[in-house]
């Protein structure tokens, strides 16, 4: 009777740690995405996606201050901050879970005397944390009086602490999009109505910047927008918002300016009237392992569709072929942004306003299929999704 018990509690003590285990890989399975609105009020949404079962659900509306919509968000290098672009301020949060998140700072914008009126139109628009100690954020505002980038310590626990330099581009700059470097030394970054590509250096430990030089646009409409970079870091990808097109280029090793290679990629279909005016390009991003480039582009008109493209890369960076140009959903309103999952290829998710959209598609021998959507009504929610765990 002894052995038979022991045998039977052996098997229970197997069957929970069994038990426990497929719990645990279950709970793998859901993954957290947080996104933000383009307007008013201000709040950031959470949602869950399961891999499994492929639901996408709501999971927590958090308030935050009502003037601080966030149209740009990021999370630090441990996925346990967000910064915020908020309107007329830089914003930061502690995430202690996907549904408990706490403001711990926010900043007016840096730079131009007027860029905080309220009667002026320059607006916090893209934030770029480092990945490399000391993990300073880097912002730019946008529209008017925006010709200074804005860089930001960070205390131990990653908030916002301080905006330690005003670094300078020009009088007519409109940055919307920046990318490090592999090492963390040179910073890319795209100016609209500018009409070109900068290049700054690193110049002290606190990550404070020098003007390196820039690269000019190959056409005077091109308006570059975003900038994505290979980890090999010899080729940089710029997506031109008015030209409505993807640009390869190339570092030079010496300058370490952007050269243009004369490969370019249509983000819309070819024929398409007054293009640079019905259409602007969005956001450019490689997948987790670099081997693949997704690309989107956004209609000025509810009745038509943005698109979403994707390029194979070779492993040296360059770009071997673009694989499919398909329309999206809804004409994107002011995002249509694409977010690759950062631990999987497999996942990606796409934000839109003009619905208030988010949904996640699965890539699969070179194969873009929408799996899931979910549409909330807050106001302007849908800028950008960041994957949490």
């Amino acid at each position: 009777m002894l052995s038979l018990a022991r045998s039977i509690a052996g098997r229970r003590g197997r069957a929970t740690c069994i038990s426990r285990f497929h719990t645990s890989t279950a709970r793998m399975t859901k993954h957290h995405l947080m996104c933000g609105t383009w307007v008013k009020p201000g709040v950031i949404i959470t949602v869950s996606f399961d891999t499994e079962t492929l639901k996408l659900e709501l999971v927590k509306k958090t308030e935050i201050p009502h003037d601080e919509p966030i149209s740009w968000m990021s999370f630090d290098h441990q996925r346990k901050n967000i910064y915020g672009s908020s309107m007329k301020r830089w914003t930061s949060f502690r995430v202690d879970a996907p549904d408990q998140i706490v403001q711990t700072g926010s900043y007016p914008l840096g730079g131009h005397p007027k860029a905080n009126d309220a009667d002026t139109r320059t607006r916090a628009i893209f934030n770029l944390p480092a990945k490399k100690a000391p993990y300073a954020v880097y912002c730019n505002p946008f529209y008017d009086h925006a010709g200074f980038g804005n860089i930001f310590s960070v205390d131990e626990s990653g908030a916002m602490k301080e905006n330690i330099q005003d670094f300078e581009y020009c009088e007519k700059t409109a940055i919307h999009g920046m990318v490090f470097d592999p090492s963390e030394t040179y910073l890319y970054s795209a100016d609209m109505w500018a009409n070109r590509i900068w290049c700054h250096k690193k110049m002290d430990d606190a990550g404070r910047m020098e003007t390196v030089g820039y690269t000019e646009a190959t056409q005077p409409k091109d308006h570059p927008r975003w900038v994505e970079m290979h980890p090999s870091g010899q080729y940089l990808y710029a997506l031109m918002e008015g030209g409505n097109r993807l640009c390869e280029y190339v570092i030079d090793p010496q300058t370490k300016l952007p050269v243009y290679t004369h490969k370019t990629f249509p983000l819309i279909p070819p024929g398409i009237p007054n293009p640079d005016t019905m259409y602007r390009s969005d956001v450019v991003f490689l997948n987790k392992s670099a081997s693949y480039l997704f690309a989107t582009s956004r209609s000025n008109s509810f009745d038509l569709t943005g698109y979403i493209a994707a390029f194979k890369i070779a492993p040296s960076g360059a770009i071997e072929r673009q694989l499919f140009l398909n329309p999206t959903p809804t004409s994107g309103g002011h995002s249509n942004a694409v977010s690759p999952c950062p631990w999987s290829d497999e996942w990606l998710a796409l934000t839109d306003d003009e619905k208030g959209g988010i949904e996640i598609y699965r890539w699969q021998d070179e194969f873009l299929a929408r799996v899931a959507r979910l549409e909330n009504p807050e106001p302007g929610f849908g800028m950008n999704a960041i994957w949490y765990d």
